[in-house]
C-alpha cells in the first residue's frame, strides 16, 4: 500500500464522537511506550502525524486517523499498563476502550503491538484474550526488531508465539520503525481487512 495522505480526524472519548461513516477501521492497541506512535508514523510515511513521547501514557483518547482520503481509519487507543496513571483514570480509559471494541461495527482488525525484546506482559495477554473473545481478528506486531541480534530473532518470536497461540494459529510479524523491515508484509496483511 502506498500512503499518500494521512491526517487526524477526531480524538474521541465516547461513541457520540466517533466519525459517522462506514469506513473500515483498524485499531492499534499496546502497552504504553511500546512504540505505537512510531509504528503508525512509519506505516504512513510521516514523521510527526502521531506525536511520540518518551513519557508513557500520552494517548488518552481514541484518535481516528484517516488514510488515503477515507480508504480506512487507523484508530490509536490509549496504551495500557502505565502505573503512574491514577486508578480512576485507568478505569475511565478501560471503559472508553470497551465501548469502542464492543460496539464499533466498522472495526475490522486489531493490531496488537508488543515489544519483541520482552515476553508479553499480563496486560498484553488480557488484551489478546479480550479481543479474541469478542471475535475480532487480531494481528500481532513485534516492534523494536532492530534491537535484537539476527541470530536471536526466531527465539524471541517463538517466545511471543508460545504466550499467545493457545493452540490457535496467530500471525506475528516482527517490525522495526527504524529500518522499516517488514513494513510491506504488514500492509499486505492489513489490506485483507480493508
Amino acid at each position: 500500500m502506498k500512503v499518500t495522505k494521512a491526517e487526524i480526524i477526531i480524538s474521541a472519548v465516547s461513541q457520540a464522537q466517533y466519525p459517522k461513516t462506514n469506513i473500515p477501521e483498524i485499531a492499534l492497541a499496546g502497552r504504553s511506550n511500546v512504540g505505537k506512535s512510531s509504528f503508525i508514523n512509519k506505516m504512513v510515511n510521516r514523521k510527526n502525524l502521531v506525536r511520540t513521547s518518551s513519557k508513557p501514557g500520552k494517548t488518552r483518547t481514541l484518535n481516528f486517523y484517516t488514510i488515503n482520503d477515507d480508504l480506512f481509519y487507523f484508530v490509536d487507543v490509549p496504551g495500557y499498563g502505565y502505573a503512574k496513571v491514577s486508578k480512576s483514570e485507568q478505569a475511565k480509559w478501560g471503559k472508553m476502550m470497551e465501548e469502542y471494541f464492543e460496539t464499533r461495527e466498522q472495526l475490522q482488525l486489531v493490531v496488537l503491538i508488543v515489544d519483541i525484546r520482552h515476553k508479553p506482559t499480563r496486560e498484553d495477554i488480557q488484551m489478546y484474550d479480550y479481543i479474541t473473545y469478542l471475535g475480532i481478528p487480531i494481528l500481532i506486531i513485534a516492534t523494536k526488531l532492530d534491537k535484537i541480534a539476527k541470530n536471536k530473532r526466531t527465539q524471541h518470536i517463538n517466545q511471543i508465539k508460545n504466550v499467545f497461540s493457545h493452540g490457535e494459529d496467530v500471525t506475528i510479524i516482527p517490525f522495526s520503525a527504524e529500518t522499516s523491515e517488514n513494513k510491506d508484509i504488514i500492509w499486505k496483511e492489513i489490506e485483507k481487512y480493508i
